[in-house]
């Protein structure tokens, strides 16, 4: 190779250097095309910088009993805050000297915790109170950036907020509290069953099952409740349904399944048998019957049980007088927010028709081995008779044992203990809506 084209070569190579650096941006040291002066163009520069972003992390408690829409929108909220959303949920023994004891124990807490589609991770036996070693494993074990609790007070037995030392370490967040709903609101729900005056008095002819399925219930300045119980009023709104909603349907080619029922006092037991259904097909749809074919298939009259003694009551309660506890829309917003849950039917027939199949394009209608009732094939108009007839129809194991009477048994069976709970509580709930402002977000 002659002198004069190694010259041109080099020069070449040379000039391709140049335009490759004035692209990159090494030439102009911190300009438009180099922001932080590093060498890069910035094409690169936003490529290593969202590679190299640390994902934030909050974390979130609570006790997680009898787990409802409130909670799960709290942990909604919470996420909406990070990148990723760490929860704890407090141990059996931290409730009993704190709350009082816990409706659900840990195991079913953490089934119900885990299936909501807005956790990421969960830590079992977190404190109740936030102290100085659980935050620093908090941060440094776990990562958190911040902890996050609702506007609503957590005070300790001593009288000390429970989020102090979060507070003071500036790595707190506040959310908004959801209305109208409270664990401390649904056993109420109950325990007004059980006390000994008569509902008819001061709620004329109206039933518990229309009180408790459209929120109505004793205040606080009604001292005769013996309960210290405030029964909310739930404001449904669009919004919060779609917040809730995943907000796709099924592929074109999906294999859908669905299951129905009530879905009352939405428990470990539901989760399991939709986790269940969930992994038969590519989406799981889920029909949520209506307050009154509810009532109608658990119950008969609605005749007070205010004056039934406790065993009395359960007899009752089995036969679902006073069903639903939790209305439409409130057992609704639970079952979507379980991860397991694709798309809900709200107010779905009891009947599963032809119309209703191919409507939907289902693939595979099922039923849980553990329901209220498992009647319905003896029934004279069976519900599953078309998709039986279509070879659609199957019965799957459920995982646990365990229904919405269950739920209600525990409450019944220990009622003085969860009333003494329940009037404790009532008079921190009461100071909370007294002081209660405006808290922007949701």
């Amino acid at each position: 190779m002659s002198k004069i084209q190694s010259t041109y070569l080099i020069g070449g190579a040379a000039a391709v250097a140049v335009a490759v650096a004035l692209y990159l941006g090494i030439a102009n040291n911190g300009s438009s095309r180099d922001p932080e002066g590093l060498g890069i163009g910035l094409h690169l520069w936003r490529k290593i910088k969202k590679k190299k972003k640390k994902p934030v992390r909050v974390y979130m408690d609570g006790c997680f009993d009898m787990m409802h829409y409130g909670h799960c929108n709290a942990l909604r909220q919470a996420r909406a805050l990070g990148d990723q959303l760490v929860v704890g949920v407090v141990s059996d023994a931290e409730i009993i000297a704190n709350k009082g004891p816990p409706v659900t124990p840990l195991h079913e807490r953490m089934i119900m915790v885990k299936a909501v589609k807005w956790v990421d991770e969960v830590i079992c036996d977190a404190p109740y109170a936030i102290t100085e070693d659980f935050m620093k494993k908090l941060f440094d074990e776990y990562n958190i950036d911040y902890i996050i609790h609702g506007d609503d007070p957590c005070v300790l037995p001593d009288g000390s907020d429970a989020y102090a030392l979060a507070k003071k370490a500036g790595r707190y967040k506040q959310i908004k509290r959801t209305e109208g709903v409270s664990s401390t609101d649904i056993v109420g729900r109950m325990l007004l069953c059980v006390r000994e005056r008569s509902v008819s008095d001061t709620n004329k002819n109206s039933s518990l099952q229309r009180q408790f399925s459209h929120g109505h219930g004793q205040k606080f300045e009604d001292g005769g409740s013996g309960s210290g119980t405030r029964v909310s009023h739930f404001l449904p709104t669009s919004r919060r349904i779609v917040q809730f909603s995943n907000g796709k349907g099924p592929g074109p080619d999906a294999h859908i399944v669905y299951i129905d029922g009530a879905f009352d006092l939405f428990h470990a037991g539901h989760v399991e048998i939709l986790r269940v259904a969930r992994e038969l097909g590519d989406f799981l749809l889920v029909g949520i019957h209506n307050d009154q074919t509810v009532s109608s298939l658990y119950g008969a009259t609605p005749n007070s049980l205010s004056r039934q003694p406790p065993l009395r009551f359960l007899q009752c309660a089995k036969r679902g007088v006073h069903r639903p506890i939790m209305n439409l829309h409130e057992r609704s917003l639970s079952v979507l927010a379980c991860r397991y849950v694709d798309e809900v039917i709200i107010g779905a027939p009891r009947e599963v028709s032809k119309d209703m199949i191919t409507t939907f394009n289902i693939s595979l209608v099922v039923h849980g081995t553990v329901a209220e009732s498992n009647d319905f094939q003896e029934e004279k108009d069976n519900p599953y008779a078309v998709p039986i007839s279509m070879g659609i129809f199957r019965v799957l194991d459920s995982p646990l044992d365990i229904t919405t009477t269950t739920i209600i048994r525990r409450i019944v069976a220990n009622h003085e203990a969860y009333q003494k709970r329940n009037e404790k509580k009532a008079a921190s709930e009461k100071r909370y809506y007294e002081g209660k402002t405006y808290v922007s977000g949701d």
